[in-house]
């Protein structure tokens, strides 16, 4: 049996309501021929909102899983898809933000978890704190905007709490937006910055997406032994030697695959097809 097999023909819940459907929909039904549908009225924001009224559930993956074990609660059905995104300074380059993205695929019938995931720093997420219209425009047009949308908040001088106003995409609506928020700030300063659910940011969209082709890719490749989707990489192991000095470097040595279902494992040397380091990334010739 071939790993289409397993999900040919079946219906799969998306938790989603932020139209994610338009791009996780088309690859996994052709790619897998399943179908796929959205709950109806399903709230993702329960899990945790971009802009801070509800903190995420857990970690990027845990609060994924919860939304997935949601939708097949509430429907009953046995196979489910979730995505959750995350934001965060470059852990290697200074000044520049990254999106990982992750999309969980759960199959309750035979046993499967299995993870897709994109790090890009193909991202428009900015913040910046603004005093009048014109500034708000200088940062509109740096960030996307009409094609990607905007959030004001603020605190409210009278409410003494802050106020959201989302999903701006009209340049009308912007500054509405700015000029209520200002007149009603309690110091004449207001928040603006990127409004990041998918449906309002085609470029995380776009990562949406690639991390869904990562996770096909995952699915297809089965298990040597008892050939169950999603043998991939489980630990990378450094030690690739210098081509100068043969000592080990931090660049992967070797990986190991590992199967979730029978704990097969397998090595693979040089899994990048280079056997030797750039003595430029060694620590003794180029310490």
């Amino acid at each position: 049996m071939n790993y289409q097999q397993l999900f040919s023909d079946r219906l799969a819940v998306l938790a989603t309501m932020h139209q994610k459907e338009k791009v996780i929909a088309p690859l996994l039904e052709q790619e897998l021929g399943m179908k796929i549908i959205v709950p109806p009225d399903f709230n993702t924001d329960i899990f945790g909102t971009f802009t801070r009224e509800i903190k995420r559930t857990g970690t990027q993956i845990e609060a994924a899983k919860l939304k997935a074990e949601k939708a097949l609660e509430i429907t009953g059905e046995s196979l489910a898809i979730a995505s959750e995104g995350s934001f965060a300074p470059h852990p290697l380059v200074p000044y520049i933000y990254s999106n990982r993205e992750i999309v969980i695929f759960l199959d309750k019938v035979n046993n499967l978890e299995i993870i897709g995931e994109e790090f890009s720093t193909d991202t428009n997420f900015s913040h910046q704190v603004i005093k009048n219209l014109d500034e708000a425009y200088i940062f509109a047009q740096k960030v996307g905007f009409p094609e990607h949308g905007l959030v004001i908040w603020f605190e409210h001088s009278r409410k003494r709490s802050n106020e959201i106003i989302k999903g701006i995409i009209k340049e009308s609506d912007l500054i509405e937006a700015v000029e209520f928020a200002l007149q009603n700030s309690t110091d004449g300063k207001i928040n603006i910055e990127t409004d990041m659910r998918a449906m309002y940011n085609p470029t995380r969209m776009n990562n949406i997406a690639k991390a869904t082709q990562n996770l096909l890719n995952k699915i297809s490749s089965c298990c040597p032994q008892c050939h169950t989707p999603g043998w991939e990489i489980t630990e990378k192991i450094q030690g690739l030697p210098c081509e100068l000095c043969q000592m080990p470097t931090t660049l992967t040595l070797k990986v190991i695959y590992q199967c979730k279902k029978c704990s097969f494992r397998q090595e693979k040397l040089f899994p990048n097809g280079i056997e030797f380091a750039n003595p430029a990334q060694c620590m003794y010739c180029n310490p």
